[in-house]
């Protein structure tokens, strides 16, 4: 089960019983967590909806279709990319309820499958679950998706970091 007890536990000891993980992330959250991380790619910020959700049938939103709406975000420290958005919506958009979690779970997908309240996603988790719809959102919000590693990787991380920046 990913609790944040869990995940902080294998991001701070990457390298002893899992060498790598997947995600989106900043320097902020690697220094808080101390891993590294090599990018991949930019990810859209993005929205995630129940496929009940009124705003479900859209293709693209906006910010004034969020108005009115709980729009779940990481909390304000966890991320640069996602404090930046955040202010955008505070000091631009207050019609929009910006609603605090601590971690990515099944928990926060259920939640979100099964009410009205909207999630932060990135574009890459369009079939994260089955319930959801992402939605790309016309802003220009993107943050790092790559793989997080231990600060000092082993010689067979380091070969397959390697390998991956081959590949990309």
């Amino acid at each position: 089960m990913n609790s944040l007890e869990n995940a902080r536990e294998i991001l701070k000891n990457l390298g002893q019983n899992i060498d790598v993980v997947a995600g989106i992330f900043d320097e902020t959250m690697l220094k808080l967590r101390q891993c590294a991380g090599l990018e991949l790619s930019r990810q859209n910020i993005c929205c995630a909806v129940s496929l009940n959700h009124r705003l479900a049938e859209k293709d693209i939103l906006t910010f004034q279709d969020l108005h009115g709406e709980n729009f779940l975000m990481m909390h304000r420290g966890w991320s640069n990319y996602v404090d930046e958005l955040r202010d955008d919506i505070w000091q631009n958009h207050p019609q929009i309820h910006v609603v605090d979690f601590d971690i990515y779970s099944v928990d926060i997908f259920n939640r979100c499958g099964n009410s009205n309240d909207i999630l932060m996603v990135v574009e890459n988790w369009n079939e994260v679950h089955p319930l959801l719809k992402v939605i790309p959102v016309e802003w220009k919000y993107t943050i790092p998706y790559g793989i997080l590693h231990s600060p000092q990787p082993s010689p067979l991380v380091k070969r397959f970091l390697k390998a991956v920046k081959t590949a990309v």
